[in-house]
């Protein structure tokens, strides 16, 4: 059986990231660059481009100015946000064209969106800096069921058959020997250079797996279960999956996570068009 590095390193050689990503990478890294040469390698890709934008004007912000340049974009949203944004588009419009008879791709989205935004409120609700990191990183959190949905879709489809008394984390770890999406998407997110600040979070995204303290790493853990719960209220009723601890060692309460799914609820369908690879938004 193959095991996560495998699947990643396959993954690597037929996901591949566009040059803008590393190249943004690099002048963030440069203290001699500033923020219109990074404008620059953004604006030599109009898709990019056009996402950046909508994204700067999108509810995820609430700017009361139209944003109309990616040079302005940077300038009120901040160079490592931009680039978190970067890595979040550019990694969704690398899983396109894959097989949706295989696993409800729809519904992936929607679960990994919700995921991200709650990911995104929390961070603010606990006055985190650079929340979009969070987000990539709840965005990103399952993308290694896209991988297994391209190297073994035959496992995939049962990995997907979750029910009310088996979680996809033990679906996962029965069908994997032992391994799981997280340790496959992580894995691949390393590989392509992506900071640890964002792969960390995707790595330790289970509660059951791994007793965190870091409040981010509690963030992911908290919000991969709302969004678990919430993306399939046939199977698992209320906060199903959700154990007290979860929400308590952020120093939260149990009405503060409606709060947090009614906020998610009002900004879904919005953010879902802007980074679903099925969205008319990715061109």
């Amino acid at each position: 059986m193959m095991h996560a590095l495998d699947y990643a390193s396959e993954a690597k050689d037929i996901f591949v990231l566009p040059d803008s990503v590393l190249q943004i990478k690099r002048l963030i890294d440069d203290d001699s660059s500033g923020m219109d040469d990074i404008a620059s390698v953004i604006n030599f890709d109009p898709a990019l481009t056009v996402q950046i934008l909508k994204i700067a004007n999108s509810a995820l912000y609430k700017f009361p100015n139209k944003i109309e340049t990616v040079s302005k974009a940077i300038q009120v949203i901040g160079t490592n946000s931009v680039y978190d944004l970067v890595v979040a588009c550019s990694i969704c419009r690398t899983f396109t064209q894959l097989d949706s008879s295989v696993i409800d791709l729809e519904r992936f989205w929607e679960n990994a969106v919700c995921c991200a935004l709650l990911c995104k409120y929390f961070a603010e609700r606990k006055k985190l800096k650079e929340s979009e990191r969070l987000f990539v990183s709840g965005l990103l959190h399952n993308v290694g069921e896209l991988v297994m949905v391209r190297f073994n879709p035959e496992i995939a489809k049962k990995c997907a058959q979750i029910n009310e008394t088996e979680t996809p984390l033990e679906l996962q770890l029965k069908l994997l020997g032992g391994a799981t999406y997280a340790d496959i998407g992580s894995t691949l997110v390393r590989m392509w250079g992506i900071p640890d600040a964002i792969v960390t979070p995707i790595s330790k995204q289970h509660y059951s797996q791994h007793e965190v303290s870091d409040v981010e790493q509690q963030i992911m853990q908290l919000s991969y279960i709302l969004a678990l719960d919430n993306c399939n209220p046939e199977i698992y009723s209320g906060h199903a999956n959700l154990e007290v601890e979860l929400y308590e060692n952020l120093g939260l309460e149990d009405s503060d996570l409606d709060a947090a799914l009614s906020h998610v609820g009002m900004q879904s369908l919005s953010v879902l068009a802007m980074f679903s690879p099925a969205s008319a938004a990715i061109v």
